[in-house]
């Protein structure tokens, strides 16, 4: 493991007393300030459900691409992304390929009563209901699992920052989300990688907070660690099969005027050595209330208060293929 991407159980949070919870939350801080990576076990998450998700999934994958085209979006739609619909790369302003995955897209989808805001934060889910039916059941049960974990983690995230723990469950009341299950196949369905190509391009998550289940692989996750930070760039991602792998995102960096860092990370592309791989990965992100004010709170930057809907809505159109 990485001494700047430490594994945290939550236990210690969850049941200690104020001194365990204390120590929980100055390790969080720490690790945040680094890289703004971190593993957490004893999140409750089983790994029954998380391979039950995988393998509902897999049946809508496996299907033939004219049947997955009916659920075809684009990003920020509920549905199917296509290979070549996105390239993350685009939000650090480089013209990298398109990325070499494919994605099935859902989210919080509870209207609020505010046209504007349900049109596109809270759409219907989509749903295959005759091609992969076990898909719907058991993705709609890992959203309700993930949203409580989820509101643990920010509760222990306004501990960390020396705020209440409610400082940002304030925020979520109505919050919106994500889960992308992406689907890393390996060249004999995507290809030869092109140069410059990724899985997933280098970039950095948007918004609040980012819980991710993955597979590891020769083509996984990447972190970059900043050398001023002790790092040497790019370097892979510690794993561990029972951990959540939980980093933050720009709107969170604003929040906390950079005290902590929006984690840069990337997926690499099937490797040579293994062509064939095939990795899938359940990607929860979960944000706060539409029309949130976030303004900084502390740390080294004053940044100006924006209104998350807004910012959010420009990052996703920032990465949109055509």
């Amino acid at each position: 493991m990485s001494p700047r991407i430490p594994v945290i159980d939550l236990a210690p949070w969850l049941s200690g007393g104020p001194d365990a919870r204390a120590r929980t939350a100055a390790a969080v801080d720490a690790a945040l300030s680094q890289a703004g990576f971190l593993l957490i076990t004893g999140h409750g998450v089983s790994r029954e459900q998380r391979e039950g998700v995988r393998e509902a999934a897999r049946a809508f994958f496996a299907l033939p691409t004219a049947v997955k085209q009916r659920y075809g979006v684009t990003v920020g739609g509920r549905g199917w992304l296509a290979k070549g619909a996105e390239a993350n790369g685009y939000s650090e302003g480089t013209e990298t390929p398109p990325d070499l995955k494919e994605s099935w897209t859902v989210g919080a989808d509870r209207p609020s009563g505010d046209a504007g805001i349900d049109a596109f934060w809270f759409q219907p889910n989509r749903w295959p209901e005759a091609e992969a039916p076990a898909l719907r059941k058991t993705v709609e049960e890992y959203l309700a699992t993930m949203r409580s974990v989820a509101d643990e983690v920010l509760r222990l995230l306004g501990a960390a920052l020396g705020q209440p723990t409610t400082f940002f469950t304030d925020h979520t009341a109505h919050p919106t989300y994500t889960l992308n299950i992406n689907w890393y196949p390996g060249t004999g369905v995507v290809g030869e990688p092109q140069p410059g190509q990724f899985r997933i391009g280098p970039h950095t998550d948007f918004g609040t907070v980012t819980l991710l289940d993955r597979q590891q692989g020769r083509g996984g996750l990447q972190v970059y660690i900043d050398p001023a930070d002790g790092g040497v760039g790019w370097e892979d991602a510690p794993y561990d099969p029972d951990a959540l792998t939980v980093n933050i995102g720009d709107l969170m960096a604003r929040w906390t005027g950079d005290r902590w860092k929006s984690g840069r990370h990337r997926v690499l592309p099937p490797s040579p050595e293994a062509p064939e791989e095939d990795l899938m990965s359940l990607v929860y992100f979960y944000e706060c209330d539409p029309h949130t004010a976030v303004a900084p709170v502390g740390g080294p930057v004053a940044y100006e208060p924006v209104d998350s809907s807004a910012y959010l809505r420009a990052k996703l159109e920032a990465i949109t293929v055509g």
